[in-house]
């Protein structure tokens, strides 16, 4: 049922009440005078003024459903629920209607649209002892009235109330369970908004990688080997030669064109490369990993070099790697990381006091899944000619280790180029 439904029926409901009440007023009115009653002129006057304070309590205050938002309290007038001039409004109500129950016993029937006025406008602490005490004053009314005590005058209204007070607070939890329900919809929403978000994030990254590598790879190796080619070329014809012109413009071309591909890797590095250089990346990395349980700290070995941007996202992502295997599943309190510069090579050394494992006999994705796995490591570094090793035993930590050759070798020049 939709809001609209619901308000539709709450308000036939409260409808209903209100002409429940009206008419049994009306009743006692008809019966006093028509039985010829001896108060039959006080009790139509006490009915007249109990209807009028009904109604100006119905039209007055702010119309809206019940503090639970149950139908139950659609069922109650426009008094808002919970509020002193209500509980005020409810003991007027109520001290006019035993006024009325000690001058005419069909005042006991008016009972029963009470007791939802008083589970309505009340809290459960206060309303459902009204209920009884109301049970009980119609009751005694009943036997007072008619000077005999019979089955009916104890269960009609007892049952009565024990219906009223069943009703409003079965609807009370219904109504608390579809609010946890509602709750746990909207965070269930929200989280599978963030998950997307998550992994268009992880995807975009993932992609620009890939790009910076193919770029890397392809354009930029075959444009430095082009380059290379153009410059032996250029050494080798005569300074008057008609193609050394041709040459040497080809080679110009050559390099800025493989400039602008470098320009292209760099701009689709990791946003940790954006801002700094491999070091201050892997500090910042170090700081978010450490927690309470955990403390990663980072060292520099060696004078540090501008490393080629294939080589620092290679290293950024191997100890992103080896830290969430780290936190995942080494149990470790203690982390560091090393990034170490040689004269031929630059290594990445990342060292934890875990419960390790047995590389030969684990499974190769043991310690890692998806793009964080050992083969994903060694893939990258083999890429660009390095190489990945690791170190472990059970209950002695873990010892991972990533060296690529620098860009001064021949290998080094060739791949990060």
């Amino acid at each position: 049922m939709d809001s609209r439904s619901h308000t539709h029926v709450a308000a036939a409901l409260r409808l209903c009440l209100h002409a429940l009440l009206t008419g049994l007023l009306a009743l006692v009115a008809v019966r006093a005078v028509g039985e010829g009653a001896p108060h039959a002129g006080a009790v139509v006057a006490l009915t007249l003024v109990t209807a009028g304070v009904y109604g100006a309590g119905a039209l007055a205050g702010t119309p809206g459903l019940s503090r639970a938002q149950v139908p139950t309290g659609a069922l109650a007038p426009t008094v808002r629920p919970g509020t002193k001039a209500a509980a005020t409004w409810l003991a007027v109500l109520c001290a006019l209607w035993l006024a009325l129950l000690v001058l005419s016993p069909d005042a006991l029937w008016v009972a029963f649209p009470l007791y939802f006025l008083q589970l309505h406008l009340l809290p459960a602490r206060w309303g459902v002892p009204a209920v009884v005490v109301t049970a009980a004053a119609a009751i005694t009314s009943f036997v007072v009235h008619r000077q005999e005590i019979a089955p009916g005058a104890f269960i009609g209204p007892l049952i009565g109330a024990a219906v009223a007070i069943a009703t409003v607070l079965g609807y009370d939890a219904l109504f608390r369970e579809s609010e946890r329900r509602r709750e746990l919809i909207v965070e269930l929403v929200a989280t599978r908004a963030e998950l997307a978000e998550a992994e268009r994030t992880a995807g975009t990254l993932a992609e620009r990688e890939r790009l910076a590598r193919e770029i890397h790879d392809t354009l930029a190796q075959g444009l430095s080997s082009i380059q290379l080619l153009l410059r032996a070329a250029e050494r080798s014809l005569p300074g008057d030669a008609p193609a050394t012109a041709h040459v040497r413009a080809a080679r110009e071309a050559a390099q800025a064109n493989l400039a602008e591909a470098r320009s292209f890797v760099r701009a689709l590095t990791p946003p940790d490369l954006e801002h700094g250089s491999l070091a201050a990346a892997l500090e910042r990395l170090c700081a978010r990993t450490t927690g309470p349980d955990l403390t990663v700290r980072f060292a520099v070995s060696g004078t540090p070099v501008e490393l080629p941007t294939p080589y620092e996202v290679a290293l950024l992502r191997t100890a992103q790697s080896a830290l969430a295997n780290t936190v995942r599943h080494a149990g470790a309190g203690r982390a560091e990381i090393t990034l170490s510069f040689m004269d031929t090579s630059v290594a990445l050394d990342v060292v934890d006091d875990g419960r390790g494992f047995d590389p030969s006999g684990a499974p190769v994705d043991e310690r890692g899944d998806g793009g964080f796995g050992l083969p994903a490591m060694r893939s990258r570094a083999a890429t660009l000619g390095g190489t990945l090793s690791v170190e472990s035993a059970p209950g002695l930590g873990t010892a991972l280790a990533v060296t690529l050759p620098m860009a001064g070798s021949a290998q080094g020049e060739e791949r990060a180029a």
